[in-house]
């Protein structure tokens, strides 16, 4: 029986001994914790105490409580799976998102008319309640298992001047592209990334485990006149999944001659 001697509520110094446990190693990544009757011999406390102990380490993501199976100790974070956040253009000015091809839906998309947040008005230059075509994909890479929610936002005032986006808002970023260069436009893109912990609907369609914040990454297409034409939103799980993109070197305007 280990000996608990340090400072602090009783579940609290169980749940420091079961820390150290996990990063010495003594407790390997994705291993079993030992049962609550076992812990409960071993640190010579009672049930609510292991458990309450139990419940802050999962609260920290050093657990994961598998319902009829037990507690079992996260992985060690590596990430399983590495996205390319870059946009490439073929010869015949067709467009290919790298990573595009690993994706299948386990959904059937889902079309449907919106309205901008603060959040999406405001990467798209718009006001609140404007409207918007907006399509939802759930993503599965078959390889890991990684799940990805996708999302792609449409403003209304685009779709009438494009009118084959509004006969088809759903089809795939790379194909949105190609429409929009065919009506006429010159595309350049902003992304930004996030992080935050998920929703109630985010952390069952990505099946996280507990205490697994989300990595939200938004992509807006710009015309050439930098006015938004589409928002398109990326939501994993920040345990499984890491971004990679390639950096260039953008030509600095020119600077006067001095007088």
């Amino acid at each position: 029986m280990s000996e608990i001697q340090r400072p602090g509520a009783l579940y609290q110094q169980v749940a420091a001994a079961i820390r150290e446990a996990i990063l010495s190693g003594e407790f390997a990544p994705e291993s079993l914790l030992p049962s609550e009757a076992q812990l409960m011999a071993r640190y010579g406390v009672s049930r609510p105490t292991v458990r309450n102990a139990i419940a802050a380490l999962r609260a920290e993501g050093l657990i994961d409580v598998r319902h009829g199976k037990g507690s079992f100790v996260r992985s060690s974070g590596q990430p399983v799976l590495t996205i390319e956040r870059r946009v490439s253009c073929t010869a015949e000015g067709k467009f290919v998102m790298p990573n595009g091809d690993i994706w299948q839906e386990a959904e059937k998309p889902h079309t449907y008319r919106t309205r901008t947040t603060k959040d999406t008005g405001r990467l798209l230059q718009l006001d609140t309640e404007e409207a918007l075509f907006g399509c939802d994909r759930l993503l599965v890479d078959p390889n890991t298992g990684t799940r990805a929610m996708h999302r792609t936002l449409i403003p209304f005032q685009v779709a009438e001047a494009v009118p084959l986006l509004g006969a088809e808002p759903c089809k795939p970023p790379a194909a949105i592209y190609w429409v929009l260069t065919q009506a006429g436009h010159t595309l350049s893109w902003n992304e930004t990334v996030r992080a935050h912990m998920p929703l109630p609907d985010e952390r069952t369609a990505l099946q996280l485990p507990d205490a697994t914040p989300v990595l939200h990454v938004a992509r807006t297409a710009h015309s050439a006149d930098s006015r938004p034409l589409l928002l398109e939103e990326l939501r994993f799980g920040a345990d499984r999944t890491e971004l990679a993109y390639r950096l260039t070197t953008d030509q600095q305007p020119a600077r006067g001659a001095r007088a």
